[in-house]
């Protein structure tokens, strides 16, 4: 997109891009903030983290694909800004920032501090599988004495703890108070929450039916088949 708008109140958010940037602005008609997005958190839906004044900020608007533009961030529909700062967006704490970066991208934090400089944007196989690293270079060096555990084999209940770590696990969706609808893309506290879940049965695991190496399956219908693998349709 070559320039987007979204306008709420007293405030209107243009996103654009410039030469070789994408620039987040907020106005109130008499003055305006810009900074460029270093940062955008979402393979589909993204939500900009902006740096202004050495503070980092949850953008207040985000992208939205499914209706392809600007709209508030998730979770912050709640916030009426009252001055331009606040509609520029949420201010992140350092556990919020630290949080964000160590879910969507890798080798992110070190002694509980982002390291912008080593970070890779995304998430890699050392993400969610420790020793990856080493793993590869032994195979380059024609050897294979370490391989990373398997996942696959942990419980159901192991699993939505560890994919929650990032996804919100259920611990932290109840600690938090996270309730409603803004916890609907918590995927491990939705399922350790359904009628079907078993911590001791891997047929109703994340990777049942998510496989997370692959793009998620967004046709409901691909999913009746994991399904009926439990729930015959004599049931």
């Amino acid at each position: 997109h070559a320039a987007m708008t979204f306008h709420q109140a007293a405030y209107t958010w243009t996103l654009e891009h410039k030469g070789d940037q994408n620039i987040y602005s907020v106005t109130d008609g008499a003055a305006t903030i810009s900074v460029p997005i270093h940062w955008a958190f979402g393979a589909d839906s993204q939500t900009f983290v902006l740096e202004y004044q050495d503070r980092l900020y949850e953008g207040l608007v985000s992208y939205y694909r499914k209706i392809d533009g600007l709209d508030i961030t998730m979770g912050d529909q709640r916030i009426q800004p009252h001055t331009l700062l606040e509609a520029l967006g949420r201010e992140l704490s350092t556990g919020e920032a630290r949080s964000c970066f160590q879910c969507h991208a890798t080798n992110a934090v070190a002694q509980d501090q982002i390291q912008f400089g080593t970070l890779q944007p995304g998430v890699h196989c050392e993400h969610c599988h420790s020793g990856a690293g080493a793993h590869l270079q032994e195979i380059a060096r024609g050897k294979l004495d370490s391989v990373p555990p398997k996942l696959e084999k942990m419980s159901a209940e192991d699993m939505a703890t560890f994919c929650g770590q990032c996804h919100r696990s259920f611990a932290e969706v109840v600690r938090n108070r996270l309730f409603g609808q803004v916890n609907v893309r918590f995927q491990p506290y939705r399922l350790v929450r359904s009628k079907c879940f078993d911590g001791s049965d891997r047929r109703i695991s994340c990777v049942a039916c998510h496989d997370p190496h692959q793009q998620v399956v967004e046709d409901d219908r691909s999913y009746d088949a994991r399904c009926q693998t439990c729930h015959s349709a004599a049931h």
